[in-house]
């Protein structure tokens, strides 16, 4: 690998991103622990949230992965966990015989609308009311231009 002259962080900006590292483990932490009585875990929720909100309660997995932020191998192991537990059903895309479609099951529906006022809280309690509202507003400026950067 060739030698490239790094532009280090400053140690206030080191300090500023090891607490961010630090805030998105506590927090993931928390929502998981919240939502571990109803047998989720943080992607799964996500996965039957981004199901919920699609047309038909279904998406393709390719489709999917994208929008719940995983890759696509873990979104097959955790979406072959779902469905042995009847919250998700797999079935061939009817568009492309390649494709696979999951479809959130009433039995998954259900377990969202059961789990998904523990989760508000929990979102509220370990982020939403921690933070001043001007920060918070900073902080979705800072995140939507991380956002919009394409590498």
């Amino acid at each position: 690998m060739p030698k490239t002259s790094a532009r280090w962080l400053s140690q206030e900006q080191q300090l500023v991103w090891r607490s961010y590292l630090d805030a998105v483990a506590k927090i993931d932490r928390h929502l998981d622990d919240r939502l571990r009585p109803f047998g989720l875990d943080l992607g799964e929720y996500e996965i039957l949230v981004r199901l919920s909100e699609s047309e038909g309660r279904q998406m393709r997995m390719s489709d999917l992965a994208a929008a719940a932020r995983q890759s696509r191998s873990r979104l097959t192991h955790t979406v072959t966990r779902m469905e042995r537990k009847g919250l998700i059903l797999r079935t061939p895309c009817p568009d492309d015989r390649r494709g696979v479609v999951a479809e959130l099951t009433e039995a998954g529906l259900d377990l969202l609308r059961d789990a998904a006022p523990e989760h508000v809280a929990s979102v509220r309690d370990v982020f939403i009311d921690a933070v001043e509202p001007s920060d918070f507003a900073a902080l979705g400026r800072a995140m939507a231009a991380v956002n919009a950067v394409t590498h």
